[in-house]
């Protein structure tokens, strides 16, 4: 019996369709929104890499993801998980830069509405032991521990006791200041005097109005010998203030974090002596992750610390492919 190129065309076109169909009924995330802060700007450096974790995870297992961005603004965090709760979504990603007493009747109503809440980022100690059990988890730095790591790698460079530093954060932000807190306390150990100041939420929305202050104290300051920061935006624009400044690569001991095009250009001119990589990929990555498995599973939450350690001008060249590609 002949059969017509047509009627061929016609069943082959179906068996593709339910052949897709199947392929999208298998996956495990199918039905499931997520809305997810991702903390900064869209693509900047201290972003880009947990937006493509979050998008290829949620391409994996089928989930709906809403991206949300704060400029790092803790009040926008807020509203941004308001509006959230307000769609109804299965899950939604939360950063800790508020507080957990900030966020603790918010999270409690989401909770109570059957809303899966987990956190990125930035930890929230108190809420993740009060509702670890209903999949609040956390995907980030053990942030006192990554400020030690970024310091114990500036002392590497030569720096000795009694030596002028200081450290640039937001000390005052929650559990969020533990990063700058452990870069600090560090350096002092190793008997260095260090100055703490605090990065203003102007600032730390907008790097490029930190650079007047970063370079008025750096000539204020003559016998300064380390610039220490847990802020992947102020670190992209250190190595372009110290130039300006007229100082020469190496002359001061420069700590970051992230790995922004600047800090990268910074790494290899000798600006920047060491920037954490806190592997942002991951912290977009495995929230979509902990989204699926509480939804379908009912699995608790998962506490992962993403820190691994630092990039120097050593081993940043084996990298800059995937931090290209919005991977590192």
């Amino acid at each position: 019996m002949r059969v017509s190129k047509t009627l061929l065309a016609g069943a082959a076109a179906v068996a593709m369709l339910a052949n897709a169909s199947a392929a999208s009924a298998e996956m495990i995330g199918d039905g499931i929104t997520m809305y997810m802060q991702m903390g900064g700007n869209p693509g900047d450096g201290a972003t880009l890499a947990r937006q493509t974790g979050a998008a290829q995870a949620a391409e994996a297992f089928g989930v709906d993801l809403k991206e949300q961005f704060s400029a790092w603004a803790p009040e926008t965090m807020i509203n941004q998980f308001k509006e959230a709760v307000a769609a109804k979504p299965t899950c939604i990603e939360i950063m800790g830069h508020p507080g957990s007493a900030a966020f603790e009747d918010l999270v409690k109503g989401a909770v109570d509405q059957g809303i899966v809440v987990t956190s990125g980022n930035s930890p929230m100690t108190d809420l993740q032991n009060a509702f670890g059990s209903k999949g609040f988890g956390y995907a980030g730095v053990d942030l006192y521990v990554g400020g030690q790591i970024t310091a114990n790698y500036m002392i590497d460079q030569g720096l000795k006791s009694g030596d002028e530093a200081m450290v640039y954060g937001v000390f005052s932000q929650a559990e969020r200041g533990q990063s700058e807190k452990g870069l600090a306390d560090t350096l002092e150990k190793a008997g260095l005097k260090v100055d703490r100041l605090e990065i203003t939420q102007e600032a730390n929305s907008d790097a490029s109005l930190a650079i007047p202050v970063l370079a008025a104290y750096v000539q204020a300051n003559p016998n300064l010998k380390a610039i220490g920061t847990q802020h992947g935006g102020i670190t992209s624009v250190l190595a372009d203030t110290l130039k300006k400044a007229g100082k020469k690569p190496g002359e001061i001991i420069v700590g970051g974090i992230d790995l922004a095009p600047a800090t990268i250009d910074g790494l290899k001119s000798g600006y920047v002596s060491a920037t954490l990589d806190q592997l942002l990929y991951l912290q977009g990555f495995l929230p979509v992750l902990q989204c699926v498995m509480t939804a379908k599973y009912k699995m608790p939450g998962l506490s992962i610390n993403t820190g691994a350690g630092a990039v120097t001008s050593q081993t940043i060249d084996s990298l800059v492919d995937l931090i290209d590609a919005g991977i590192r």
